[in-house]
C-alpha cells in the first residue's frame, strides 16, 4: 500500500495519485491532515483510499495512522512519499527491491544533493549526535516491511513531531536493518519545507530533537530480556 500524507496539497496531490496508480497496482491511500483545501476531494477524484483526520496529527501522526490502516487491511508492505511532487513515484520498485530479496527492513530513498545548507548543517550535527550512518536523514519516500510497520504503528511511536531521527532510532533500537537507495527528486511543486524554511525552524527542529536524543529514545540495541516476543520479520 502507498500511503501519502496530505496537509492542503490540493495542487499536486491529484496528479501524484494518478502517477503512482499508473505505476504500481496496489491500492493509494491518502492520509488527509485536516487540510482546509480540496485535497481530500482532488485526491478521491484521482483513484485514492482517501483517510480524514479528524484532529491535525503532523507528518508522522499522518503516516502512523495509514501504517495502521494497511496493517488492519492485511498489507505486509507500505511506502510512504510526500503529496508535495519530490518524490518520484518510478522510483517505487527501486526501494521496494531490497526488501522483497529480504536485505532490509526498511529502505529509504536518498538524494543528499537536494539539500539546503540548512538541511546540510542538521545531517551533520545528527549523525554527529546519534550515530546514524545514512547520507538523507530526512527523506520521506521509504518503503516499510512487515515487522517495520508493526513496530512504527504501536504506541513506542506514538508522538514524535520530528519522525525523521526519531523513528530511524527506533528502528535500530530494536534491531531493525535500514537501507538507502539512491532515487532522483524533484524540487517542491509549491511552498516551503515545515522544517527547513527559515534558519528559525531549523534551530527549533534542532533543539527540540536533540532532546529526543538525549532521552535516548530508541538509542542504541536493545539488550534481548526473557519476556520479548520473537523479533518480527
Amino acid at each position: 500500500m502507498v500511503l501519502i500524507p496530505a496537509h492542503n496539497e490540493a495542487a499536486t496531490v491529484g496528479a501524484i495519485v494518478v502517477e503512482v496508480r499508473r505505476c504500481w497496482d496496489h491500492p493509494v491511500v491518502v492520509i488527509d491532515d485536516c487540510s482546509t483545501d480540496d485535497t481530500a476531494e482532488v485526491a478521491r477524484a484521482a483513484g485514492a483510499i482517501v483517510l480524514p483526520l479528524t484532529l491535525q496529527l503532523g507528518a508522522w501522526g499522518a503516516i502512523q495512522a495509514g501504517l495502521r490502516y494497511a496493517l488492519r487491511q492485511g498489507c505486509r508492505v507500505a511506502v510512504t512519499l510526500d503529496a508535495d511532487g519530490q518524490h518520484e513515484p518510478a522510483s517505487l520498485g527501486a526501494l521496494l527491491a531490497p526488501i522483497r530479496a529480504g536485505q532490509a527492513d526498511v529502505v529509504i530513498g536518498a538524494f543528499p544533493a537536494r539539500a539546503s545548507r540548512a538541511r546540510r548543517l542538521a545531517w551533520v550535527y545528527f549523525r554527529w549526535i546519534t550515530g546514524l550512518e545514512l547520507a538523507d536523514i530526512t527523506s520521506g519516500f521509504r518503503a516499510y516491511n512487515h515487522a517495520a510497520m508493526t513496530l512504527l504503528a504501536s504506541r513506542e511511536a506514538s508522538l514524535l513531531d520530528y519522525q525523521d531521527v526519531g523513528v530511524l532510532m527506533i528502528l535500530r533500537r530494536r534491531g531493525l536493518r535500514t537501507l538507502e537507495v539512491p532515487v532522483p527528486m524533484h524540487p517542491r511543486a509549491q511552498g516551503a519545507s515545515r522544517v527547513f524554511g527559515s534558519w528559525w525552524i531549523v534551530g527549533t527542529y534542532m533543539l527540540q530533537t536533540s532532546l529526543l536524543c538525549i532521552a535516548r529514545v530508541g538509542y542504541g540495541p536493545r539488550p534481548p530480556s526473557r519476556s520479548d516476543p520473537e523479533p518480527l520479520r
